[in-house]
């Protein structure tokens, strides 16, 4: 079967009543067998495990191809379970303009245990090369990254971790199983944001790890989820679970609308340039053609000719963009990184990222043109 299909009908919790619908399982304790000490059913106590979650994990596991998923109550707590199994001295590996708070959690969480880590450019080989210690484990990818939308060649890159030991990780957030699979090229784990593009509508917070394997740290990082606590709610799991029924369709749109507006910005005289991969001037659009199927996702970023003030105003001009943190929901919004991220972020000041949504192109087209008049 077709993803599609698979992800409609595959791992429902059944409920007696032969709804439909799959039930939402709120219990957080489940009862003993008759001999007081099995669980005929499988579950103990809702941290453990619980059906919704249950359902949920299964389906994001063959999103992937992955032999497993572990999901959390967020993005970056699925990120610190990772570092959580390193040991005092491991040195990572991170690309120079990856999600802001990765750098925050190892610089304020884990400051105390001895971690360390650079910040590369993954598009550079020779820089990666050069930046691998002996003490080196961990290799993190983002690609497309945020908010730059470089591109890795993530065969490239497992290859040379392989030459060292090091294990690898891909944020497949913005890309989604949808266009890349990472796991396919050879990477040790997948991380997601569900938040954005699997839940797909702003009103879920998740996360989750997928696994090539079940190895000892899979097993470290399961009891992280198990001891820890940040465990998505079962309410939380059904509403990511009802969303990925549609993510197919959700995500053709988006790419196609993230396209067409790109090579709409780009002609613009009024735009510096566009970052988004599915266009021939990306640098790395061969890499991503090569590694990206059916699309290239619903995300840009553009660089506006003009200072902080201008393209603040701009933002604040456009109507069909909500002016917004956060991504991959079905509304399009807009944001100034350089000010969220502070001005120790290397994003540039003139950089808008974007996320497209599921509005009509024709509308999104009209809403960049009458906002670009003010600027």
């Amino acid at each position: 079967m077709e993803l599609s299909t698979q992800l409609i009908h595959t791992s429902n919790v059944k409920h007696e009543s032969g709804a439909v619908t799959p039930p939402i399982v709120l219990s957080t304790t489940f009862e003993r067998g008759e001999d007081g000490l099995s669980f005929p059913e499988g579950y103990i106590y809702s941290r453990y495990d619980n059906p919704n979650r249950h359902s949920l994990e299964q389906k994001l596991a063959l999103m992937e191809n992955s032999a497993a998923c572990i999901s959390f109550s967020s993005g970056l707590a699925a990120a610190t379970a990772v570092f959580q199994s390193l040991k005092s001295g491991d040195h990572i590996v991170l690309p120079d303009d990856a999600y802001f708070s990765m750098y925050s959690i190892l610089d304020h969480l884990f400051v105390n245990f001895g971690l360390t880590y650079s910040r590369v450019d993954l598009t550079n080989l020779e820089q990666l090369q050069a930046s691998i210690q002996p003490a080196t484990k961990l290799i993190w990818m983002e690609t497309p990254s945020n908010p730059l939308l470089k591109v890795t060649d993530i065969e490239a890159v497992v290859a040379i971790a392989k030459q060292h030991n090091c294990f690898t990780l891909v944020d497949n957030t913005w890309a989604t199983p949808y266009y890349t699979q990472p796991l396919e090229m050879g990477v040790d784990i997948v991380l997601h944001s569900t938040t954005k593009y699997l839940g797909g509508h702003s009103d879920i917070l998740g996360g989750a790890l997928m696994f090539r394997e079940t190895n000892e740290r899979y097993e470290f990082i399961k009891n992280v989820q198990k001891y820890g606590g940040a465990v998505p709610s079962p309410y939380d799991c059904w509403l990511l679970c009802r969303s990925l029924t549609t993510f197919t369709a959700r995500m053709t749109v988006h790419s196609n609308n993230a396209l067409q507006l790109a090579q709409y910005l780009e002609q613009h005289p009024k735009i510096e340039k566009v970052l988004y991969p599915g266009l021939a001037s990306h640098p790395q659009h061969t890499v991503a053609k090569k590694q990206m199927k059916n699309g290239y996702s619903g995300m840009l970023s553009i660089l506006v000719k003009g200072n902080r003030a201008d393209v603040l105003k701009l933002a604040g001009q456009l109507q069909l963009f909500a002016h917004a943190t956060s991504l991959g929901g079905v509304e399009s919004l807009v944001e100034h990184r350089k000010s969220v991220e502070g001005d120790a972020s290397p994003t540039p000041d003139n950089l808008l990222r974007v996320s497209v949504g599921l509005e009509h192109i024709n509308d999104l087209v009209a809403d960049f043109e009458q906002a670009l008049q003010s600027v």
